[in-house]
């Protein structure tokens, strides 16, 4: 046999017996990750519980041909502007000042008072128009210490999030990183979200803000 083939052999013969040991080594695949482990699982199917009396929120409410929502999030500044939000019922510009129209169109900035089924927000006393509101500010949870997470990964998670709760404005509002932190704005929370937000993303990493305020009697 010539120095060439037998050079050929000797080649093919470590290929077969690399090949070999690799597949040995390898062992069988891992299973890809369930669903179950995927970022913003527990978030998904979380489900705050709607509160049980009152509650407060400052808001445009914007009528179209009668449909009347509450917009708790970002109002686009169109004429007449555009928002998307929470059905409300008992609503009515009979005696409400502070509104403007447009066409069908008529809307204006309150905080109102009602009580929230989880879907829909039913006013049970007069708005207030929202320039003459001075509403308590939240307590920060924070306790005014910053995160230490990246923007980047904050970033990330924020670009995650309207699929996670949805942008029609039912649930989700808005987010902004900062100081370590990414800060969730949302229709209500009674603690189900920010639990849910922690088992997804790390304590105190994302900080859930309900917009809609429980009314505690004094």
């Amino acid at each position: 046999m010539s120095r060439k083939r037998i050079l050929g052999a000797a080649v093919a013969a470590s290929l077969v017996g690399m090949l070999t040991l690799s597949a040995c080594a390898g062992g069988p695949a891992a299973a890809p990750p369930t669903s179950s482990d995927a970022p913003g699982s527990a978030l998904e199917t979380a489900n705050p519980a709607p509160p049980d009396g009152e509650v407060q929120a400052s808001g445009t409410v914007m009528d179209i041909g009668g449909s009347i929502e509450l917009c708790l999030g970002a109002v686009a500044e169109s004429y007449p502007p555009q928002c998307s939000g929470i059905p409300i019922s008992g609503w009515s510009w009979d005696g409400i000042e502070g509104s403007e129209s447009s066409g069908d169109v008529a809307w204006g900035a309150y905080a109102i008072t009602g009580t929230y089924d989880g879907e829909t927000f039913t006013v049970t006393q007069p708005p207030l128009l929202l320039a003459l509101h001075d509403p308590i500010a939240p307590e920060d949870p924070t306790g005014g210490e910053p995160g230490s997470t990246p923007e980047s990964e904050l970033i990330a998670i924020q670009d995650g999030l309207p699929a996670v709760f949805g942008d029609d404005g039912s649930v989700y509002l808005g987010s902004l990183p900062e100081k370590g932190r990414l800060w969730v704005d949302v229709v209500w929370d009674d603690g189900t979200l920010q639990a849910a937000a922690d088992e997804d993303y790390g304590q105190g990493v994302v900080i859930i803000r309900s917009a809609l305020h429980e009314i505690v009697a004094g």
